[in-house]
């Protein structure tokens, strides 16, 4: 296999610098993106000020109050990091065709051959974040590397704002004094078994036998062990087209509150149903997601006659379905979701005859467009007038 180059861009931060950079008055100060002081929710991102305190994404709301009680808390803007990671994925895509995002925030991209465009690829990756500095006003940390996972391990330690290349050869020196928790698919039960066995550092678990770790392991171990030693010939692919839509939401209180959760339901279904629009996407499967105060989660589904785009149908199939789940269990709900999947193109036009289904259609389009100009909140239904 000939010598391929690749990088891994992640952003800094990402949530906090996107608020950060509509209100620069936050800059240089402890921000948490998530929720607010009070609620059940947990970090969703810190800034590097905060993370000082201790703070990290997934800890509690509550926990990082009391470590971190000067924190500005925002609740945060999933729509509008959204629209900002799109124009990241965009400038990402200026440079190579070859790209594969991993979420909002970080993305691979193969940019084998392409340093003759540029000089070097390491000034190809310093243009990379002078844009992404002057188009987002955030910065992004670049690792380069001859493979995906010592690419990803090269940017994380180059954060924040930083660049780091891993010349061809120089991958198993580069991993080896690291500390095993940094090699990505060593989470903390894994890190645990390692650490057990006196394997701290990457070194330490790339000159371990293999046969040791597939002992133990199995065909994981084989893979920790390639990685350690700087090998991974992963292929850098584009995402596959999204299979499902769906919306949830956390509650502050459990609730038995049945109006309340119908308006709920009904919010997200709308959610759900603009986002299969905007796709040009329908579908034939519709299911929810509840979860109680004692933490048990159920699931139900229905598939439809005909796969649709109409939020009244989406929500009436999903209604009908918490309903009999609520007559099945009477404890309070902590969380609902809605969602949709069996997605396909749009098929035959709605028949003339069905003069209400063509009225639904022309409404939920005039909504949308309305909420496009205006914000989603611009509009609502009377339904969810009870979340007020």
């Amino acid at each position: 296999m000939s010598q391929r180059t690749i990088l891994h861009v992640d952003l800094d931060a990402f949530f906090v610098s996107v608020e950060q950079a509509s209100n620069p008055a936050l800059k240089g100060k402890p921000v948490v993106v998530g929720g607010k002081p009070g609620s059940r929710g947990v970090v969703a991102t810190a800034s590097y000020e905060a993370r000082a305190f201790g703070l990290h994404s997934a800890m509690p709301i509550l926990t990082a109050v009391r470590l971190c009680p000067q924190a500005i808390f925002i609740e945060g803007n999933y729509q509008h990091y959204a629209e900002v990671s799109k124009k990241f994925m965009a400038i990402l895509a200026d440079f190579s065709p070859f790209l594969e995002p991993m979420g909002l925030d970080e993305a691979y991209m193969d940019v084998t051959g392409f340093e003759s465009l540029h000089g070097s690829i390491r000034q190809m990756a310093l243009k990379i974040k002078q844009r992404v500095k002057d188009e987002l006003g955030i910065v992004a940390s670049i690792g380069i590397a001859s493979c995906k996972v010592v690419a990803k391990v090269a940017s994380d330690e180059s954060k924040p704002d930083g660049l780091i290349e891993v010349p061809p050869g120089g991958e198993a020196a580069f991993l080896s004094p690291l500390a095993i928790r940094k090699l990505p698919g060593v989470g903390e039960k894994t890190e645990q078994v390692l650490t057990r066995l006196g394997i701290r550092t990457i070194g330490q678990l790339a000159r371990t036998p293999p046969n040791a770790l597939k002992s133990r392991f199995g065909t994981f171990g084989e893979m920790l062990h390639r990685n350690a030693n700087g090998i991974d010939n992963s292929q850098v692919t584009p995402p596959e087209e999204a299979k499902s839509i769906s919306r949830e939401t956390t509650f502050n209180e459990d609730t038995h509150d049945n109006v309340f959760l119908s308006a709920t339901l009904r919010y997200q279904a709308e959610k759900v149903g603009a986002d299969l629009r905007k796709s040009g996407k329908q579908a034939k499967c519709v299911s929810i997601k509840v979860r109680y105060a004692d933490f048990t989660t159920i699931t139900r589904q229905r598939t439809l006659l005909q796969a649709t785009d109409m939020d009244q149908i989406i929500f009436q199939t999903g209604n009908e379905l918490l309903q009999k789940t609520v007559e099945d269990n009477r404890l309070a709900i902590r969380l609902i979701g809605i969602g949709v999947s069996s997605l396909s193109e749009p098929g035959m036009q709605l028949s003339l005859i069905n003069s209400s289904e063509h009225r639904l259609e022309k409404l939920n389009r005039a909504v949308d467009r309305i909420r496009s100009k205006y914000g989603f909140a611009a509009i609502q239904t009377g339904r969810t007038i009870d979340l007020k």
